[in-house]
């Protein structure tokens, strides 16, 4: 991995380089508020965007609170969900979501990790998204671009997005805490992408510990 001195440079050249967090910044997908945002979150397991943004545009013409979702019938949350895929389980999970919410929490959601954790459904990535995005919490969270770009470059050394996530609290200055997750997930849409990724344009790749992706590595990639 990277030294404490190297993982100060790389965030100082991505502060640079990326957007930071915006006074506007909503929930994951966009949503208004922390319970869409979880639900919203949930629903995006292992669903692309526009997937996850059509199911959650439709379950939310139908119920916008704990109370309203637990109101429909499994069948009517699931069709609204089908387009992000594994709608049965997710539709299970959100009522056992909105169950726990409103039984445990009066129906206001924790706007702390381990309360967070503690709803069924939501783990330690969907917190941090939720805490870092709904609550304004100077927290790096950790999804698929955020993972994959640690690893490459040497900020991290975790083969799951969990383990990234504590390397991550652990080894990032206080400084970088704040936009930490903005700066990294924009580099990885843009820059540091997961199939062909854009070393010729990239501000840390004197740093990078995977060095420069070649022509020939780039093309294989391709075909």
């Amino acid at each position: 991995m990277l030294s404490e001195k190297q993982v100060e440079d790389v965030y100082r050249k991505l502060s640079d380089a990326m957007p930071g967090r915006t006074k506007n910044a909503k929930g994951p997908k966009g949503q208004p508020d922390a319970f869409r945002s979880c639900i919203s979150c949930m629903l995006s397991a292992q669903s692309l965007d526009r997937n996850t943004a059509a199911a959650t545009k439709a379950l939310f013409k139908l119920a916008k609170t704990p109370d309203q979702m637990l109101a429909l019938e499994d069948e009517v949350i699931a069709q609204a969900i089908k387009p992000c895929g594994l709608y049965n389980n997710k539709t299970k999970n959100i009522r056992k979501f909105c169950t726990a919410l409103l039984e445990e929490h009066q129906g206001v959601v924790p706007s702390t990790r381990d309360g967070l954790m503690s709803l069924p459904g939501i783990g330690r990535k969907c917190a941090d998204i939720v805490m870092s995005f709904t609550f304004g919490e100077d927290v790096i969270a950790v999804d698929t671009h955020v993972h994959r770009v640690c690893n490459r470059i040497g900020l991290t050394e975790a083969k799951t997005a969990e383990k990234t996530a504590q390397q991550l609290e652990e080894r990032s200055p206080e400084w970088a805490l704040r936009d930490g997750h903005f700066w990294l997930i924009q580099f990885g849409k843009k820059v540091c992408r997961a199939r062909i990724p854009k070393c010729d344009i990239c501000v840390v790749s004197d740093l990078c510990e995977t060095g420069p992706i070649t022509r020939d590595e780039k093309d294989e990639a391709r075909g």
